[in-house]
């Protein structure tokens, strides 16, 4: 067995990173931009979203931007830093890697589509 890197990131971390990836975000704005990139397998609660974008922000991975008011409720903004887009560009090729090894080797015709 040889050691190739394979992707440790949970998924729900990593699809957050991947939602920050296109801008700018708030909180239901992640929410539902997740459940999309993981066609509803994933579904982030609150307390897992906001304690998941408290880790990373902790990590350097990702920033607090600002904060809103709106209809009564604050809304919180977030964004990747550079080293955040940097770890999930590199996630991301990561598991290409890994994706297209696997469809080669199950025999998957034409590999990845």
């Amino acid at each position: 067995m040889h050691d190739a890197h394979v992707a440790t990131m949970r998924e729900p971390t990593y699809l957050i990173l991947v939602a920050l990836g296109a801008g700018e975000r708030h909180g239901y704005g992640i929410t539902q931009d997740v459940l999309d990139l993981s066609d509803g397998r994933v579904k982030l609660g609150a307390g897992t979203l906001y304690g998941a974008l408290d880790r990373l922000v902790d990590e350097g991975l990702v920033a607090a931007t600002r904060s809103e008011t709106v209809e009564g409720r604050l809304r919180r903004y977030y964004a990747l830093t550079e080293h955040g887009g940097s770890t999930v560009r590199l996630e991301t090729q990561q598991r290409l890697a890994v994706a297209r090894a696997a469809a080669t080797h199950l025999g998957l015709a034409g590999g990845l589509a």
